[in-house]
């Protein structure tokens, strides 16, 4: 892989990243992003550091194992991201934030662990899809890396219980579309909860899929 492509790389994962921090999609510390390289290493952003202020620089760059190579220390959710990726080749780039509404969502009693959110809207479907809730670990603990491996084959998006979205993508911008797709659309959901909603039919949802396959 060029250093101009790694460069460009650095550089757009700190613009996209400044991005969320400012639209209040991720705050302090909180979140994570990673990209694969083509060379079969990763990208990752540096533990306790704030989205908005990366500096393109520091970001973390792991080998094909994992293992971290150069810039600053890699976010401690590393095997979040590498349990992501060992189940999906397909997946470029995934990010992972402590977005307010998504949170809420993962925090209420009765939602359908095997489907958070029900299909509001076409995009919300058509960028994330079915999204299943891994149940709560303490931050760190290496098995969620286990339950999220679990998932990941099967959705691009997992919502961690008491923590936040977990979000796959075909390239970077595509997992921080998704990524606020979600957001927007847990918003939405907590504005309807208990309202018995109009939802998109079985029907208009394999329309969709089939028409729109995601990464």
């Amino acid at each position: 892989m060029s250093r101009h492509h790694e460069t460009r790389l650095r550089e757009q994962i700190a613009t996209l990243g400044r991005s969320l921090f400012d639209r209040g999609l991720t705050m302090g510390s909180s979140g994570n992003i990673s990209v694969r390289l083509e060379d079969g290493g990763w990208l990752m952003t540096p533990t306790n550091a704030c989205l908005g202020r990366l500096d393109p620089a520091e970001i973390s760059r792991l080998g094909g194992q994992g293992e971290w190579l150069d810039g600053h220390k890699p976010t401690k959710e590393h095997f979040l991201h590498m349990a992501m990726y060992a189940e999906r080749p397909q997946s470029q780039a995934i990010v992972h934030l402590h977005s307010t509404h998504s949170v809420a969502v993962s925090c209420l009693p009765d939602i359908d662990p095997c489907d958070c959110i029900p299909p509001l809207t076409a995009y919300y479907v058509m960028r994330v899809g079915r999204l299943p809730l891994v149940p709560y670990h303490v931050p760190g603990d290496p098995t969620l890396g286990d339950a999220v491996r679990g998932l990941a084959g099967k959705h691009s998006a997992v919502l961690l219980a008491n923590h936040g979205p977990v979000v796959a993508g075909k390239s970077l911008e595509a997992a921080v579309y998704a990524t606020e797709e979600l957001e927007e659309t847990a918003k939405l959901f907590l504005l309807l909860h208990g309202r018995n909603p109009r939802v998109l039919t079985p029907e208009q949802v394999a329309e969709l899929e089939a028409r729109f396959p995601r990464d």
